[in-house]
């Protein structure tokens, strides 16, 4: 291979976003459907055949995998125009939101191929469903973000007390209940919202009932018990640490809207902090980011909240404040590279804990790139505020991590350029015109990808 050859690695190109630092975030920014919600809701469309419709969907590339996900088990999918939200005033009618219809089969496929679902470790989700309707699923082993270890110990477990036979070969999870699933009394170990959603669209088709305890409870599993009780199913205690449902012959297509995304929100406010801004989020109810708001009150942020919106505000260097990820309602793990930024640039020290995936520091040293002061100790950072970070190239290693490297930029002196930002893609829809509308200098490009010289 020579050195002009288009396969050489060294000359791939990547996207990129180039942030100028000394920025100050003020306006307005609209927050829309939760990616973490929209995948799920649109996996639990499989259980009721005909058209169902969701809408506040975000624009983004794991929505389009997903899509791709339902059409190869024989779904028709068709996304358009948002309604009646219409957040695509605010850049010029650029879309960020849009509705999907899903027309499901009678009987749909029963197998997630590998090129899929290892792009998109959500479609998971599809295995609870397709089980409950078609009695037989083969999906295959997940990918998605390297933030750690992730199995599937729980949904396996939770399945197999609802009669289902588990089976594993060739990197694919095979599921049988050909007698159909029954109700069960399944605990978690831990409140996995990945294992919650998939054992209550099981157990929503379930002959009986069944009772999950140590449930998660996060607001993006509250929306999915909505949608699923308006298709016709019979749960409780959503939002709750125990959920109990009451199996039904069948269900019903329907249309639902999206509940708002509450870690792009609190990037938002996390970026205001970071920069001294003053930014206000509408779409989300500010509830649901309760903790991470109270964490920049105690920095020194004024924080005001208002129906469906909130403000914050800072005007001086942040003060340090310790921060401890826990499930919901416990700050949360997608904020943590936002709460590093956050403690890069306060007035103080900062002790940082991680506590629901073991690979969510991989991106410290990309911080340390920065001039970041940070030391990691197993699920501990410990990390010493400057006034001033210093502009460099850094690589996003995942959806947050790129989000907070970006946000990181703008508190640098000089030029911060992030690269391999499709990661961002998958998590912020149209990110760079949200920064544009908030007065940031960035612009999106690509480069050429550096060799990895790793032996």
């Amino acid at each position: 291979m020579g050195p002009g050859d288009a396969s050489d690695p060294a000359l791939n190109d990547v996207d990129v976003i180039r942030v100028r630092g000394d920025a100050r975030l003020a306006g307005t920014v609209h927050v829309v459907g939760a990616k973490n919600s929209a995948l799920k809701l649109m996996a639990a469309a499989l259980l009721a055949p005909g058209r169902s419709l969701i809408t506040n969907v975000p624009r983004i590339t794991d929505i389009a995998i997903m899509g791709e996900v339902l059409r190869r088990l024989g779904c028709g999918v068709r996304f358009g125009p948002d309604d009646p939200v219409d957040p695509m005033v605010a850049h010029g009618g650029v879309e960020r939101s849009r509705s999907v219809l899903i027309d499901v089969p009678e009987r749909p496929g029963a197998e997630a191929d590998y090129d899929l679902v290892r792009r998109l470790r959500a479609s998971i989700c599809v295995l609870g469903p397709l089980l409950a309707r078609r009695g037989y699923v083969r999906v295959a082993h997940p990918g998605g973000d390297a933030i750690g270890s992730r199995g599937l110990d729980m949904h396996i477990a939770g399945l197999a007390r609802m009669g289902a036979e588990i089976s594993g070969e060739h990197g694919f999870v095979i599921a049988e209940a050909p007698d159909g699933l029954h109700g069960a009394d399944i605990v978690l170990d831990f409140p996995s919202v990945g294992a919650t959603e998939n054992l209550v669209m099981a157990a929503v088709l379930a002959r009986g009932g069944t009772t999950i305890d140590n449930a998660a409870r996060e607001p993006e599993i509250v929306d999915i018990c909505t949608m699923l009780n308006r298709m016709g199913a019979r749960i409780e205690g959503a939002g709750t640490s125990t959920l109990h449902i009451v199996g039904v012959p069948e269900l019903r297509p329907v249309r639902h809207a999206a509940v708002g995304d509450r870690i792009v929100a609190g990037t938002w406010a996390f970026a205001a902090a970071m920069t001294r801004g003053d930014v206000t989020v509408t779409g989300l109810d500010p509830a649901y980011l309760e903790v991470a708001l109270d964490k920049l009150v105690a920095a020194g942020g004024l924080v005001e909240t208002r129906g469906d919106a909130f403000r914050v505000r800072m005007d001086d260097r942040p003060r340090a404040v310790d921060v401890v990820t826990l499930p919901y309602p416990g700050f949360a793990t997608d904020l943590l590279p936002m709460a590093i930024g956050l403690a890069a640039v306060s007035d103080g020290g900062s002790l940082i804990t991680e506590n629901i995936f073991d690979g969510r520091f991989m991106f410290a040293n990309e911080m340390m790139r920065l001039g970041a002061e940070i030391r990691t100790d197993g699920h501990h950072a410990l990390v010493c505020g400057r006034e001033r970070l210093s502009g460099a190239p850094v690589r996003a290693t995942d959806i947050r991590a790129g989000a907070g490297l970006i946000i990181a930029g703008l508190c640098a002196d000089g030029l911060t350029e992030v690269s391999h930002v499709h990661h961002v893609d998958r998590g912020y829809p149209d990110f760079v015109a949200d920064l544009l509308a908030l007065g940031v200098e960035v612009e999106r490009g690509t480069a050429p990808e550096e060799p990895d010289l790793a032996i």
